[in-house]
Formats: structure tokens, C-alpha cells, sequence
């Protein structure tokens, strides 16, 4: 049985390595952005709670930094809970927040987010969450503030109709407080208050979705405009870097045309 498991674990580490050197040299991959889906389903295959589906999730979240800053990716995006993941039952609400602070106090002293300049941003209706989330979202944010090396943005309590609202929202105030005219709104002034405004690059280049389901539910729905889709068949606990490298491989197999 272990020789067997060493002879995948081989085959998987020539195959990772294979892809890694198609990858390398391509066309490069300025900003991604992922739906991280399937972790309740994957906690049901493996008779668990759901929530035990989600800290897994959250272990491959850590992983996938790693894969990105090896990869030189400069913007990635991650759809972990929308607003209408709040509809679910109590208990899971409450152990994904638990699961949030945790892994939140340790971004705070993660020497990876430090070393290499990572600015860590929560995009969404944060003003939902839990008091405490909330303070170790700002503790957080604040101790990155000025790293613009790499960026990492969870969007969690996040709804794309919500930010497109929200953005609204301000716009008309401003235009009310007379700071802003109407005949000055342009696509390029709605984007300036959009949740991912503190990017100088707003749209992915690719969105990859987990677990099979092929829509965005809602994710990035301005920015994703001109963006590549990837819908891969695979739950989100169980990613690995060759998904990752797969989506990236086909990413840079399209002509992008942005509508020419």
C-alpha cells in the first residue's frame, strides 16, 4: 500500500512539474480570482459537518498563497461567503466565523503576508459580521496598509448586486452634496468606488470556480466583464496546485479579444 501511494505521489510530482514548466513562461496572469466551492459537499462525501468542510477549505486558502507567490501573481480574489450565506443554518454561520477569526489572527503574524509585502483587504458588507471579525479585519488591513507588492482580497458578507448598490449609493450622495456632477459619471468614475478600488487592477484576468457549477453566483459582476472562465470539477478542500496550474495553462491558451 505505501509503495503504491510513493508511485501516485511520484507520478503527480512529474505531472505538477511538466505543467510547471508549460506555465512559467507564458503569458502571465496579473490577477485571479476564485470561487472557493464545494466544501459543504465535500464534508457530506466524507460524513462530516459542514463546517469541518469549510476549515478544510480554509487549509487550502494557505496553500494557494504559497502556489500564487510562486506564480507571481499580483492580485488574487477570493469569494469565500456572500451575503446569502448568511441564510444558512446557525450553527454553520457560527463556525465559519470562528474559522474566520482564526485564520485572520494568524494572517496578522504570518511572516509570507510580511516577507513579501502582501496587502490583505476584505471586500463586502463587513458591517454584517461579528464585532470581534470585524476588529481583526481592521487590525488586519491596517498592519498591510502599505504593502503593495502582491494584494490578497477575501470577499466575505460580499454580493455583486450589493457593490454595485453600494458604489450607487455614494455616488448619489456626492452628486446630492453637489461634490459631483451627473454629466461627470463614466464607467471610469463608478469604478472608483467599487469594493476593489484600491487595485490598479480591477478585472481577473481568470475566474476559476471549484466543485463543478458553472456560474458566478453573483462574484465580481462588474469586474468580470472580460474575464476567462474556468470551471473546474473539483471540490475546493481538495485543489491542488495542479488545478491551479491546469486553469492557468488553459487561461493562456485563448486569444483575448476584450470584444474586437
Amino acid at each position: 500500500m505505501l509503495k503504491r501511494l510513493l508511485s501516485i505521489l511520484g507520478v503527480y510530482k512529474m505531472y505538477e512539474k511538466w505543467l510547471w514548466q508549460q506555465v512559467k513562461n507564458g503569458v502571465k496572469v496579473e490577477h485571479i480570482a476564485i470561487i472557493l466551492d464545494g466544501n459543504r459537499r465535500w464534508a457530506s462525501e466524507n460524513e462530516l459537518n459542514p463546517w469541518l468542510g469549510h476549515k478544510q477549505g480554509a487549509e487550502t486558502v494557505e496553500n494557494l498563497l504559497d502556489w500564487c507567490l510562486k506564480l507571481d501573481v499580483k492580485f488574487v480574489t477570493l469569494y469565500t461567503f456572500s451575503t446569502e450565506n448568511f441564510s444558512r443554518s446557525q450553527k454553520e454561520v457560527e463556525e465559519i466565523m470562528k474559522i474566520a477569526e482564526e485564520k485572520f489572527q494568524k494572517l496578522l503574524t504570518d511572516d509570507r503576508i510580511h516577507r513579501n509585502r502582501v496587502h490583505v483587504k476584505v471586500i463586502g458588507r463587513t458591517n454584517m459580521l461579528p464585532e470581534a471579525l470585524q476588529q481583526l479585519i481592521r487590525d488586519v488591513e491596517e498592519a498591510t496598509a502599505d504593502y503593495d507588492n502582491q494584494f490578497l482580497n477575501f470577499a466575505f458578507a460580499y454580493g455583486g448586486r450589493a457593490e454595485i448598490v453600494d458604489a450607487a449609493r455614494v455616488i448619489a450622495e456626492k452628486v446630492k452634496a453637489g461634490e459631483l456632477e451627473p454629466e461627470d459619471i463614466h464607467e471610469s468614475t463608478f469604478e472608483k468606488y467599487l469594493y476593489t478600488s484600491h487595485m490598479t487592477k480591477q478585472e481577473p484576468d481568470l475566474i476559476i470556480r471549484t466543485s463543478g457549477e458553472e456560474r458566478l453566483s453573483g462574484f465580481l459582476l462588474w469586474q468580470s466583464a472580460y474575464s476567462e472562465l474556468a470551471f473546474l470539477d473539483v471540490y475546493w478542500p481538495d485543489f491542488r496546485f495542479i488545478d491551479l496550474l491546469r486553469a492557468i495553462r488553459t487561461f493562456q491558451k485563448r486569444k483575448r479579444r476584450y470584444g474586437a
